[in-house]
């Protein structure tokens, strides 16, 4: 542990999510970004034919029912979602993603944009980081969509977020992204796309990789609506 953050401590510095550090820095929230990078892996590609998300279910006890274990969310028909970090936190914001983009149908008679969905839980998320008597929220979310075209959102616990071409969330989001930004090309097919996910999450997941611990799903541009993967064609993508 570096020294300024362990005298922040001794100083309680840390111990709301409310106080600022002398430097300028809200601890709680640093604390919340590293339980992020202890959670499971998810890679998010965007491609000419739409959007997908694969992510390591990371089931480590043999008795656990696979099917139980859900890494990538419906938010809406044209919306998908997944989480890193306390699953727990994940599942609240999840939920309310899902009702935000059902009152919009409702109210606006259309469907919600991707954007403006994140927008909406990053609020949330911010506010997290001013309430006294309350922690940040210690999830990573990254959001798929496709509308007028193919969209990846990563959100933060400050309640940040950045659109992406192709990225990854969790613990080893940084290797992951090494090989995306090798390899990426924004002319891919979902077929290639999802072959380099694949290739990204088989590398640094090593001796651990099995096809039984990936969950995942895409959004075709032509019908805009969220499937899951078959275990038959995450196989193939590993051939």
């Amino acid at each position: 542990m570096q020294a300024d953050e362990s005298s922040h401590q001794a100083m309680g510095y840390d111990r709301a999510s409310t106080v600022f550090s002398p430097d300028g820095r809200l601890l709680q929230v640093e604390y919340a970004r590293k339980t992020i990078k202890a959670g499971s892996t998810a890679v998010g590609i965007t491609c000419k034919e739409g959007v997908l998300i694969l992510a390591d279910k990371r089931v480590v006890e043999k008795l656990i029912v696979g099917k139980s274990v859900e890494k990538i969310f419906q938010i809406d028909e044209h919306i998908g979602a997944s989480v890193s970090g306390i699953s727990s936190d994940g599942r609240i914001l999840i939920e309310k993603a899902q009702v935000a983009a059902q009152q919009h149908r409702v109210t606006c008679s259309s469907p919600i944009s991707t954007e403006s969905l994140v927008k909406d839980i990053c609020n949330t998320k911010q506010m997290y980081t001013q309430v006294g008597g309350a922690r940040p929220f210690g999830v990573s979310l990254m959001f798929m969509g496709v509308g007028d075209s193919s969209h990846i959102f990563v959100t933060d616990p400050t309640g940040t977020f950045f659109e992406y071409k192709a990225t990854a969330i969790g613990e080893m989001d940084d290797e992951v992204k090494e090989i995306l930004n090798k390899e990426y090309k924004e002319n891919m097919t979902l077929d290639q796309a999802l072959k380099l996910a694949m290739t990204s999450l088989k590398k640094t997941l090593g001796d651990n990789f099995n096809i039984g611990r990936i969950d995942g799903s895409y959004i075709s541009s032509k019908d805009k609506t969220l499937k899951k993967f078959t275990s038959e064609e995450l196989t193939k993508a590993t051939k």
